[in-house]
Parts: structure tokens; C-alpha cells; sequence
């Protein structure tokens, strides 16, 4: 496959992949709107803890969900000349947004539970509440199984954070069934506060690890090692490579940024060397088509870090000299 022909290949599952996380944020709206309505019928009936726990954590999902919409819509905007590379780090930023909301519901749910522990009061409309959390299961265990379809196939951190809020709900979903149970048939008071407490803990747990994943990527944190390896070795399978050094990696959403340097053979010619570069950064982005990879040659037994001091010492041998000339020909009157 020609490089024409491979790039096209690569911009088409960019497309499809654009596609797929632009459905799973509106699907995540949608259904977070019709549990946030549901919820708060269920609620004003029954007053139960659990409830309003569940109800809190949908209407921040919805608010959420909303702000990823905005922050994907945004990471998909290919790069301009004032972002050069791209704008994918606008998902780690809605990430950030995401566990700010978790902690603030998380917060809430605790006192609303401390609350409900000190003065505890039988739960109402017990049938109610369980029909209106049946329905609220299905859908957001149906969202959750596409967010993760999406959040796999686009690696996409922003969906893959909006999923932990619905994975949050359909265990808060379970506590609220639980605790409706072992309220109105049992007559355990105490269950419908622990398990909301239950629910909050949870969802401190979750955003550490939305906050975690974001500050890696803002941080520009380097690639998994397994990918670093699988890097190295693609590079160095070409015959003509004799080594690589000086791999740097990062991630910024959907597109991930490689650089490195080849050592090749000393005697060999510019074009034939710029070819050889070519296939190894051909070579990549059939594994990582993503990636923006930066290939820099270096002829073997070459010492950077000298020819560097060397070019550095040469120039500033050349600023003096100038100077020098400068100061024969234009002489400074106040130094007579």
C-alpha cells in the first residue's frame, strides 16, 4: 500500500471513529434527561435517601454528559495554525469537569445519608419506586454497553470517564431496588442511608481515577511501555535500522505523537536514508494509525551532545570574531 493510499485508509477510521463518539455523547443526553425526569417523580413519592442519591447522580450525569458533548465536539476539530497539534486535550479537561461534579454529588449524598441515619423514616410508594428504577436499569445498562463499545474502539478517554458515572448509576439503581425491598417489606430502616453512603464512596473511588487519567494526558505522560516496546521493535525490524534511541511519546485524545531517532549506516546517502525513514514511519502508523510520528536520522558512531557543543563553540568563536571587526573598523569614540 502506497503512502497515499494508507493515509486515506487512516483518515476513514478517523471518520468512523468521530462518528461513534459524537452517537455516544448524545445517546448519554438522552437517556440522562429521561432518568433525571423519572427519578424525581420516583423521589417526591416514596422520599427515600437512596433515591435522591440516584436522582442527584443522573442530573449530574445529564450536566456532565452535556460538557463532554461540547468538550468531544471540540477535540474533533482537526488542527489549525493556532493548534498545531489538534485540540485533544479538551477531553481531558471535560475528564477533570467529570470528577469535580462526582466529588460535589458524592459530598451531597454523604450528608443526605448521615441525615437519614439520625432520624430514619419509613419509605412510601415502595411500587412505584421500583418500576420507575426497573426502567432506569435497562437504559443505562444498554448506555453503559455502548459507551464501552465506543470507549474500546476510540480509546477516547472523555466517553470512557462519562461511562463511570452510568456504571455509578446502575449500582445506584440496584442499591435504590435493595433498599426499597428491605424497607417496605422488612421494615430495615437503616438500609436505604448505608447504601447511599455506599453509593457516594463509590463515586469518590471513580473520580480519582477520571482525575488520575485526565492529569496523565495533560501532563503528557509517555505511552504504556508495552507500546513503547511494540514501537522499538517496529522500528528496528527494518534491515537498514542499526538502532533506535531518544523515544518520546504522549497522548492527546484521539491522537497519540511519536518521535525518535534511527541510527543508520554512516556512508549512506541522504535520499536513500530519507526512504528507510519513510518506511519506519510507514511501518508505525499501521500499528498506531492515530499517531503523528517524528523520525530523526543519526549516522552511527555520531555524538549528539558533542556536535552540539561543538556548532555551540564554532558559533560563539564566530559571534567574537565578528565583534572583533566590528570594533577595528568602527571604533567606539568613548573608549579613546
Amino acid at each position: 500500500m502506497d503512502e497515499a493510499a494508507l493515509r486515506q485508509a487512516f483518515s476513514t477510521v478517523s471518520g468512523e471513529n468521530a462518528r461513534l463518539m459524537r452517537l455516544a455523547t448524545y445517546a448519554a443526553v438522552g437517556v440522562a434527561l429521561v432518568l433525571v425526569a423519572g427519578k424525581l417523580v420516583a423521589w417526591l413519592a416514596t422520599d427515600s435517601v437512596s433515591m435522591l442519591s440516584t436522582l442527584v447522580d443522573s442530573t449530574l450525569d445529564a450536566f456532565a454528559s452535556f460538557a463532554n458533548l461540547i468538550a468531544v465536539r471540540h477535540a474533533l476539530v482537526p488542527a489549525d495554525h493556532e493548534h498545531r497539534f489538534g485540540h485533544g486535550k479538551a477531553e481531558a479537561l471535560a475528564g477533570l469537569g467529570q470528577s469535580a461534579f462526582i466529588i460535589g454529588s458524592a459530598a451531597f449524598l454523604l450528608l443526605a445519608a448521615g441525615q437519614r441515619l439520625l432520624h430514619p423514616r419509613p419509605l412510601e410508594q415502595g411500587t412505584l419506586g421500583l418500576a420507575v428504577m426497573g426502567v432506569s436499569l435497562v437504559l443505562t445498562i444498554a448506555l453503559v454497553l455502548f459507551q464501552r463499545h465506543v470507549s474500546r474502539r476510540t480509546g477516547s478517554i472523555a466517553i470512557a470517564a462519562d461511562s463511570v458515572h452510568y456504571v455509578g448509576d446502575i449500582l445506584g439503581n440496584l442499591a435504590v431496588i435493595l433498599a426499597i425491598v428491605l424497607s417496605v417489606m422488612f421494615g430495615w430502616l437503616w438500609a436505604d442511608p448505608l447504601l447511599g453512603a455506599a453509593i457516594a464512596g463509590f463515586l469518590l473511588k471513580s473520580s480519582w481515577t477520571i482525575a488520575r487519567q485526565s492529569l496523565d494526558i495533560l501532563m503528557d505522560r509517555e505511552l504504556p511501555d508495552e507500546d513503547r516496546r511494540r514501537i522499538d521493535e517496529l522500528a528496528t525490524a527494518h534491515p537498514d535500522v542499526i538502532e533506535v534511541h531518544d523515544l518520546r511519546t504522549r497522548s492527546s485524545g484521539q491522537q497519540s505523537f511519536i518521535q525518535f531517532h534511527l541510527v543508520l549506516a554512516p556512508d549512506m546517502t541522504l535520499r536513500k536514508a530519507h526512504r528507510i525513514g519513510d518506511e519506519v514511519e510507514a511501518a508505525i502508523l499501521e500499528g498506531y494509525p492515530e499517531a503523528e510520528v517524528l523520525v530523526h536520522l543519526d549516522p552511527e558512531g555520531f555524538d549528539e551532545h558533542v556536535a552540539t557543543a561543538e556548532v555551540v563553540e564554532t558559533a560563539r568563536a564566530s559571534e567574537e570574531a565578528g565583534e572583533g571587526s566590528r570594533d577595528d573598523l568602527d571604533p567606539d569614540p568613548a573608549r579613546e
